[in-house]
């Protein structure tokens, strides 16, 4: 995985702070509330995104082993030319997103409902957060919560066709989103124009896609070159 989607994907974590917002501002809202009164409150706001970004690492690591298993076939078929652009082709697609130009990132949040009712009922059992363990162990579960722009990274670790791979890049998407989870909880009212700013987000987005863009044509330069039977041998 090279390193433009690593930088793509902290770019999408980052400049995603209007989905963090309406998906997970009213969680952190709750969770602010039940800090113990005069007790600082970033040692909670870090342990739930630690938690969460743990969690995000974990999902990234497991969806890459499975892509790394398909890479099995790789001698029948370039499997691995095949996740590559999937992975470019989702960088596009979360570029559009970015840029306020399509919203089909919000769709997939529905394929996680099953999973989230299974982990919802242990956040009751962590309940009052008035310990930073108790804090990291509901980030830990926080991280499982259906969201389309997770779920659109993780065809990216998909892609990777690696398990420590698949691990960093969603690394490197949670580590994009802790300033805006943070900022939310902390001093959010002082950040939020220059998150939502249209200029920003476009040109984000803008630069996410054209990194998609840049690996579908090497993708497509590689087959044009050495054919479907070739491509396998030839790294991406």
């Amino acid at each position: 995985m090279s390193e433009f989607s690593l930088v793509a994907v902290f770019i999408v974590g980052l400049l995603g702070g209007v989905h963090c917002l309406g998906m997970c501002g009213s969680i952190v809202g709750v969770f602010t509330s039940q800090v113990p009164k005069d007790t600082a409150r970033w040692p909670f706001h870090l342990a739930y995104s630690s938690g969460r970004i743990a969690s995000y690492a974990l999902a990234g690591a497991l969806v890459g082993a499975i892509g790394q298993a398909g890479l099995l076939l790789r001698d029948a078929a370039p499997v691995q030319h095949l996740l590559f652009a999937l992975s470019s082709l989702m960088l596009v697609v979360l570029g559009t997103y970015l840029a306020g130009i399509w919203g089909a990132v919000r769709r997939l949040e529905r394929l996680g409902g099953g999973l989230w009712k299974l982990l919802q009922p242990w956040t009751t059992r962590l309940l009052p957060v008035n310990t930073v363990p108790r804090a990291l162990g509901l980030g830990a579960l926080w991280g499982w919560l259906p969201c389309g722009l997770v779920y659109s990274v993780l065809l990216t670790a998909l892609a990777s066709g690696s398990a420590p791979q698949g691990a960093l890049i969603m690394l490197a998407f949670g580590l994009g989103t802790l300033p805006n989870l943070l900022a939310i909880g902390l001093f959010w009212e002082s950040i939020k124009g220059w998150v939502q700013s249209p200029r920003v987000r476009l040109a984000a987005g803008m630069l996410v896609a054209t990194f998609g863009v840049y690996g579908l044509f090497k993708v497509g330069y590689t087959f044009a070159v050495h054919g479907w039977a070739g491509a396998c041998h030839v790294a991406a």
